[in-house]
């Protein structure tokens, strides 16, 4: 068992700053994965923790303890690449239980923990084989037992299920949380640039950008209320839908309108800004329906439709330059190019995000028209 805690985290390459002071508590079994674009500083935050990259300023400790000037070996860290890395030449058996015998462990200690970790992993049957006789989803595996086999307190994955194709990413996935539900009390941190995976196996997730932390929060927290437009954005497939817009006041009900279109009340949980403020309408694909009566929220001419059998993803011009509406529809609703269509969400479903891309009014759930849930 081991919390993790992180204060102030800087990392320098000369006079490139990588990571501008990062905070953040881990508790001991959590499973926290680091979600950002490519360049947020996700992998160069993981190699820190894990000692292979030097911290510029701050401070990392483990149970309380300032880990800094301990070396990795020495850290209680087992890290699995995206590579597999495994020795060519070895078999499983004998990658697996290598670190150990260069530590001088037992061989009846080798072969109890190889054993156990294959159970785990069932990766029993192929105990014998060479890495070249296997997929790349069981390879990755073997590399996951090596790491089992050290009985660390931590586990850090750095996109372990990049190199593998779709359908087996979903298997090593399912297997990834299987091992967390076993190992319920080791710590885990996982790196990844897909949301799909953040999102099915994070306790938490860290949303990072550019070397800051954007928000931290569970899987549906970040969903259902983002912090700001990047995290809005970046969390959900396909991403959530921005319009412009301003408030207009009226007493206790607030009216947002999207510049040029139509105008939707919505009651407000917090107080409304100055009349005419400009702001950020957020509406997830999902959240819109057909409108079935005169309230609408959109209106516009249907660009392209994505048939995915359940479901059909529907491209709406609404006036917004090269930037279409996306709705997310049951598959069976018919909708044609070139129609026009009016789309409404409910008004709990909305977000309102600040010039600054801060979220600043959460809408407050409201009965009347829904459409289909999917």
């Amino acid at each position: 068992m081991a919390d993790l805690t992180l204060r102030q985290i800087r990392k320098s390459y000369g006079s490139v700053d990588i990571l501008h002071g990062i905070d953040l508590d881990i508790k001991s079994g959590e499973f926290i994965v680091f979600v950002g674009p490519s360049g947020c500083g996700k992998s160069t935050l993981l190699r820190s923790i894990a000692g292979l990259e030097e911290i510029t300023s701050g401070d990392l400790c483990i149970d309380d303890e300032v880990v800094n000037d301990v070396p990795p070996s020495k850290r209680g860290i087992a890290m699995v690449f995206q590579s597999y890395a495994l020795y060519p030449h070895m078999t499983v058996y004998e990658n697996m239980a290598f670190g150990m015998r260069i530590a001088k462990v037992s061989k009846a200690e080798i072969d109890k923990r190889v054993r156990q970790a294959a159970e785990i992993l069932q990766l029993t049957k192929y105990l014998d084989r060479l890495p070249k006789a296997m997929s790349g989803g069981q390879r990755q595996r073997v590399a996951i037992g090596r790491a089992i086999v050290r009985n660390p307190k931590v586990f850090l994955f750095d996109e372990p299920l990049s190199n593998l194709d779709a359908a087996l990413r979903v298997a090593t996935r399912i297997e990834i949380a299987k091992l967390k539900e076993s190992m319920p009390n080791t710590t885990m941190i996982y790196v990844t640039h897909d949301q799909v995976e953040a999102m099915t196996l994070a306790d938490r997730i860290v949303v990072l950008k550019d070397g800051h932390i954007e928000q931290v929060g569970t899987p549906m927290d970040l969903y259902k209320k983002p912090g700001n437009l990047f995290v809005a954005q970046f969390i959900g497939s396909p991403a959530m839908n921005i319009v412009p817009a301003r408030i207009e006041t009226a007493g206790e009900v607030t009216a947002i309108s999207h510049i040029g279109a139509n105008k939707v009340t919505v009651p407000l949980a917090t107080p409304a800004s100055a009349n005419g403020t400009e702001i950020s309408l957020g509406v997830r694909p999902e959240d819109l329906f057909i409108a079935a009566g005169a309230d609408y929220l959109f209106e516009g001419t249907v660009d392209y439709v994505e048939q995915l059998g359940e479901v059909q993803l529907v491209y709406v011009d609404i006036g917004q330059a090269d930037l279409p509406l996306v709705t997310k529809l049951p598959g069976n609703v018919e909708v044609k190019r070139s129609a026009t269509v009016r789309l409404n969400a409910n008004p709990g479903d909305l977000h309102i995000f600040g010039t600054d891309g801060c979220s600043v009014l959460q809408p407050q759930s409201a009965h009347g028209q829904t459409g289909p849930r999917l």
